[in-house]
């Protein structure tokens, strides 16, 4: 496996400024998928130019149940309320069901919570496959090209609700606390 085509992902600084820049702070460690995975993060490379030669993505797919799927395009041209839909994907939250993403085009960061709630930013690219977890709080944003292309695939029918932090009290955000933080804190 070629490591330097593998996602990358690091504590991001606290700087307020554009939330499009990759906040990487000097001299910061990539982490590793290990990490990514103790906190229910689940990574792919897939060829994207050839999936179905490949067969990775059918065989994902089949294994995890997904059943459903969609092409989302996010780019000020192409998506609707644009600017509104960028505030509501940089909103800190969780979702009920798995939030999977295949990147087609483009690139763009994933902000999840670490043990210790503190920010990761994980950057995807063409052919990043990411899953987050249900009850896992994060967001979402693109980077300053502005624009990706990705696959949606969902378990039966799409169900995309945001729900905004705090939500401690919910039964999938109790469900992730129990399936990894605690675990890790153990």
């Amino acid at each position: 496996i070629d490591l330097s085509k593998m996602v990358k992902a690091w504590y991001m600084d606290t700087a307020s400024d554009d939330q499009r820049l990759p906040h990487h702070p000097e001299g910061a460690p990539d982490l590793s998928l290990e990490l990514l995975a103790s906190l229910g993060v689940l990574y792919w490379k897939i060829d994207v130019d050839r999936c179905d030669e490949e067969g990775l993505l059918a065989k994902i797919r089949k294994d995890r149940g997904y059943t459903y799927q969609d092409i989302v395009e996010v780019c000020p041209e192409k998506l609707p309320n644009y600017a509104q839909k960028i505030k509501t994907f940089f909103e800190e939250h969780l979702h009920t069901d798995e939030e999977i993403r295949l990147i087609q085009e483009g690139s763009g960061y994933f902000d999840v919570r670490d043990h210790q709630d503190r920010w990761i930013r994980i950057e995807v690219i063409k052919g990043d496959l990411i899953v987050l977890p249900a009850g896992m709080y994060h967001r979402f944003t693109l980077d300053s090209k502005n624009y990706i292309k990705a696959v949606r695939l969902f378990v039966g029918e799409p169900v995309w609700t945001p729900i905004n932090r705090p939500a401690d009290d919910h039964p999938k955000r109790e469900q992730y606390l129990e399936s990894f933080v605690m675990k890790a804190v153990a």
